[in-house]
């Protein structure tokens, strides 16, 4: 029992290709960068630096995201050389497979389900909140009923532009990910330049009093504001699951990982600075703060074109984090943990049309009836524990001889993935009891899927 439960998939099994399973190869290190910061750069950007300054950190924030982008790039360095030494679709999920056996790695693609599924509900119930503030401006409003998710004694039950949003990622990834990426790259580009423009107006009415003071809460509040902007940055980890769609892997996988990290650290401590320095940190708890500080400084047409760059920062979070879920059931799928329904292929999009649907379908239902505010922590929960078993799982990875030479290791090590495993614990411990509790309950379900479909199926079974 104990060998079955516990057996590893062989890194030189899982480098064959076969035409009729394997995913084609047509990512770039400048695809995955943009893939990164889509999924990095959402609500994380337009709304934590408000909140978390306002109730944990004051103007020292930065330091928040900074502390919250270390903790996160050392996760990011494990999975980079993960990614670059076995360069196959999962994520962690294959991660684990390879170093600790089956039984690890279906908790952990368990795991990783719930945090794909229900960011992309969550996200993209956030994504239909503004849609209706941005039509309201134009006086088009959408009907109450169909606006928000079931909830009779408030006046709604179904939220129908959630729903789309997330059908329309679907078809979109159906037709393969480098059209997928073209659209990203496009919606980025877009974000992007929405950011530079409240950068661009809003350094113009910093005042530098309202820096004062600095740090309100003390060091206590700069490190319970990055354990809440930690989160900010999660997504990156999607970006392995192209690991086996990218031209030379073994380059270009730590280059997108770490460049996205980059580039997004730079944005959100720049944006934190100008935020709290236009408007004082007390007055930033809103759920728009940086179209606030606009409105605060009588620049309405920037506020504007900012909720529309929210708009179309949430669509590529939706996106990337749809792909990390197809991707990660296609893995599932394909390993005989789930049906095999799940990874097959198209012949015409050479893409995983099924399991991109069942997924669509499963998470529309949760963004379109389920209040998901209850359940929020449990995509960092999810998050956490992959981050955990992968920066572990290095320390394993190193030992095994058959690893192709040549892809990114890990600097100081062992030293950084041990250091990258105790954060993520300590992270997981901030967590409220509630979301241990629904995590438990969700791992106890996993878990009698396993037993009653998974390890009868495993393709592990033959060998």
């Amino acid at each position: 029992m104990k060998n079955e439960l516990f057996r590893k998939k062989s890194i030189k099994e899982l480098l064959k290709k076969d035409g009729n399973i394997h995913l084609k190869q047509t990512l770039g290190a400048f695809d995955l960068t943009l893939l990164g910061v889509g999924a990095i750069i959402g609500t994380g950007i337009f709304i934590l630096p408000g909140t978390v300054a306002a109730e944990h950190s004051g103007p020292a924030i930065i330091f928040s995201f900074i502390l919250a982008a270390i903790v996160c790039a050392l996760a990011g360095m494990c999975y980079s050389e993960f990614s670059s030494s076995v360069p196959v679709t999962g994520s962690a999920y294959t991660y684990g497979y390879i170093v600790f056996g089956e039984l690890v790695a279906w908790f952990v693609g368990w795991a990783l389900l719930l945090e794909y599924g229900l960011a992309v509900a969550a996200v993209s119930t956030g994504w239909s909140s503004y849609l209706s503030a941005l039509l309201e401006g134009f006086n088009i409003s959408i009907p109450k009923a169909i606006s928000g998710s079931f909830d009779p004694a408030h006046g709604t039950y179904v939220n129908v532009p959630a729903i789309v949003i997330i059908f329309a990622t679907a078809f979109l990834l159906t037709l393969g990910v480098k059209e997928s990426t073209k659209f990203n790259t496009i919606m980025v580009f877009i974000k992007v330049c929405v950011i530079l423009l409240f950068i661009g107006v809003g350094i113009f009415y910093v005042r530098p009093s309202h820096w004062q003071p600095f740090m309100p809460f003390g060091v206590k509040g700069v490190m319970s504001g990055a354990a809440l902007v930690v989160f900010a940055y999660l997504g990156f980890d999607a970006v392995s699951s192209a690991a086996e769609e990218v031209k030379n892997p073994q380059r270009n996988m730590p280059i997108g990982i770490i460049g996205s990290l980059f580039i997004c650290t730079i944005l959100y401590v720049v944006v934190s600075i100008i935020l709290t320095g236009i408007v004082s940190y007390t007055h930033l708890n809103v759920s728009d703060p940086v179209s606030f500080a606009m409105q605060i400084v009588h620049q309405d047409w920037v506020a504007g074109v900012i909720s529309l760059g929210a708009i179309i920062g949430m669509m590529t979070v939706i996106l990337v984090m749809s792909y990390g879920g197809t991707r990660l059931l296609y893995a599932l799928g394909r390993d005989g943990l789930l049906p095999k329904s799940m990874c097959e292929l198209s012949k015409k999009y050479r893409t995983p049309v099924k399991g991109t649907w069942v997924f669509a379908v499963l998470v529309a239902f949760c963004a379109g009836f389920v209040p998901l505010s209850e359940l929020a922590e449990l995509v960092n929960m999810g998050t956490l524990l992959a981050f955990t078993i992968v920066s572990i799982g290095v320390i394993y990875l190193r030992k095994n001889k058959s690893i192709p030479t040549g892809g990114f290791k890990v600097p100081l090590f062992p030293i950084l993935p041990i250091c990258s495993f105790l954060l993520c614990i300590f992270l997981i411990t901030q967590l409220s009891v509630h979301t241990w509790i629904a995590c438990g309950i969700w791992m106890i379900f996993g878990l009698c899927i396993y037993f009653a479909y998974g390890k009868k199926h495993s393709i592990m079974n033959k060998e």
